[in-house]
């Protein structure tokens, strides 16, 4: 294996990371004009080329609209940006957005059962092998973060088996969302990761090539943690 130095942060990044940050706090605001490149790069100190390269990224992420010979306008994210967003939102400077959070809940406890039901209809004895090693890992871990980890990856392995490529770039952007906050959930969620024998019920359901069976065992394994969790998230937006 050739290996390569290593290099540093890349000023576009950085104009990215801060361009990024404004648009996302509503310091920069839909509609509003950014300032022109040759003044974006006196004020962050820094080239052009650098800002014009940041520029093209932050409108790749749908953030911005940049039209050639007219200034660079702020779009609303929450119209144009897609789920690769969705990390960025949940964690702000190391706070959690509890909005953003129970979204993420709403949308695993409704997508969960169907991914379930897909992996029974697609799912072949490769699948089987798979869930039940998750499942014996997560039998013998007792750490509630680890235990997680291994539910994740019993989940990751679901989704393979539902064969549907718009739930797995979804699933990738919800695990990279929800990872960051393992610790931070490890109290609610040791409900569900503690209870092995649901996701036996599910990986047998699955294996079974049952869809019906598999929906309503996620649907029992997914519930109990996700109602908690948005009733703790409902009060702390009460307390607010």
């Amino acid at each position: 294996m050739a290996l390569q130095p290593v290099n540093r942060r890349s000023v576009p990044e950085d104009v990215f990371e801060q361009i990024l940050a404004d648009v996302i706090s509503g310091e920069l605001i839909p509609g509003e004009s950014l300032p022109s490149e040759r003044r974006l790069a006196e004020v962050l100190g820094v080239s052009r080329p650098a800002v014009r390269e940041a520029l093209k990224r932050v409108a790749a992420a749908g953030l911005v609209e940049v039209r050639q010979g007219d200034s660079t306008t702020v779009r609303d994210y929450r119209r144009t940006a897609g789920l690769d967003l969705l990390p960025r939102l949940l964690l702000r400077d190391g706070e959690l957005d509890v909005t953003v959070a129970r979204s993420i809940l709403e949308t695993r406890l409704h997508n969960g059962p169907k991914v379930a039901e897909l992996a029974a209809q697609r799912g072949g004895a490769k699948l089987a092998v798979l869930l039940n090693d998750s499942i014996e890992s997560l039998e013998a871990e007792t750490d509630p973060v680890e235990r997680q980890r291994y539910a994740l990856t019993f989940w990751d392995h679901i989704v393979d088996g539902a064969d549907s490529i718009a739930f797995r770039l979804m699933y990738n952007t919800l695990r990279s969302a929800y990872e960051p906050a393992l610790s931070a959930l490890a109290t609610v969620m040791a409900a569900e990761v503690g209870r092995p024998d649901a996701y036996r019920t599910l990986a047998d359901a699955i294996v079974a090539g049952d869809p019906a069976a598999a929906t309503q065992a996620a649907q029992q394994l997914l519930e109990p943690a996700t109602s908690a969790l948005l009733t703790a998230i409902d009060s702390l937006e009460a307390q607010r």
